[in-house]
């Protein structure tokens, strides 16, 4: 088979996309696993595909895997690369689109800064994350033990993390400088530690002023990322009900800017930033 795909990104977040409108395929883990090795095969972060919907008044259903094969609820920088290859390939004449996503519903608005996303209501139970807690409270104290690379055995490191929900499960820490937080060994231990019982993302925070932030995030299923629309999002949660942070919020990831928008509890999470085609290919399958 000769499968078409496009090669894109948001701030250095890398996506192979599959139109499964027009084609056809059964996606296996283990072809994800194959086509994004970044020596071997195409190279990205996550495989997001384009599906009819299920549902009448939604345009498609997108879903998310993460270069290891598994699969991911959410993607804020996916959605808009989405967004921008459907109006690409003139698969749909609208600037809006509803999008079927495995954690509910996304809405997605070509604008002239690129595309803005209605990322949905967050959460911060603990239930909805999944968060394993011992008390229904904002952030919670985590334990690691002997796991930090550089810990000796029986040594015990903790973090203060904020669990938050964005459709998709995330840890947030505050940092005083995310350029110097230790992502890799820290994020490697958290993202499936015990209390993430379905893994997590887990953002590092650094908070500049009240509109104003730096981030980094290790992602579930992949490692540390140029960027994460989803963690810009859970991060400007966490930081608002902390009270450090305003209603409008620039993100500061290493590979861009994002803009997130949060009036507060019920309301849902706007984010605006950009998509980019790197190149279209065909792949033997």
């Amino acid at each position: 088979m000769n499968l078409r795909f496009a090669k894109m990104h948001g701030l250095g977040n890398d996506f192979m996309v599959i139109d499964l409108v027009t084609q056809n395929l059964e996606i296996e883990p283990e072809t994800v696993r194959r086509w994004s090795n970044r020596r071997t095969g195409i190279g990205f972060d996550q495989l997001l595909t384009l599906e009819c919907p299920t549902e009448p008044d939604a345009d498609f259903w997108f879903r998310i895997y993460n270069a290891d094969g598994s699969g991911a609820e959410q993607c804020g920088n996916g959605a808009r690369c989405i967004a921008h290859f459907v109006r690409r390939e003139n698969l749909s004449p609208k600037t809006e689109l509803e999008l079927q996503t495995e954690s509910g519903r996304i809405h997605t608005v070509l604008v002239d800064q690129g595309v803005r996303v209605d990322m949905g209501i967050p959460s911060t139970h603990p239930d909805d994350v999944p968060f394993a807690a011992e008390q229904d409270r904002l952030s919670h104290v985590v334990e690691v033990e002997g796991e930090v690379e550089g810990n000796v055995k029986g040594e015990v490191e903790t973090y203060e993390i904020t669990p938050v929900s964005m459709g998709n499960p995330h840890g947030v820490l505050f940092v005083e400088s995310a350029g110097t937080a230790d992502v890799a060994a820290a994020g490697s231990a958290l993202t499936g530690h015990r209390r993430f019982p379905q893994g997590a993302n887990i953002g590092f925070c650094e908070v500049v002023d009240r509109g104003f932030v730096r981030l980094r995030v290790y992602e579930r299923g992949v490692g540390e990322t140029p960027a994460c629309g989803t963690g810009a999002c859970a991060a400007v949660v966490a930081g608002r009900l902390k009270g450090k942070l305003d209603e409008s919020v620039k993100v500061s990831l290493p590979g861009g800017k994002v803009r997130i928008a949060w009036k507060g509890p019920g309301a849902p999470v706007r984010m605006t930033g950009p998509a980019e085609l790197v190149y279209e290919g065909h792949v033997e399958f």
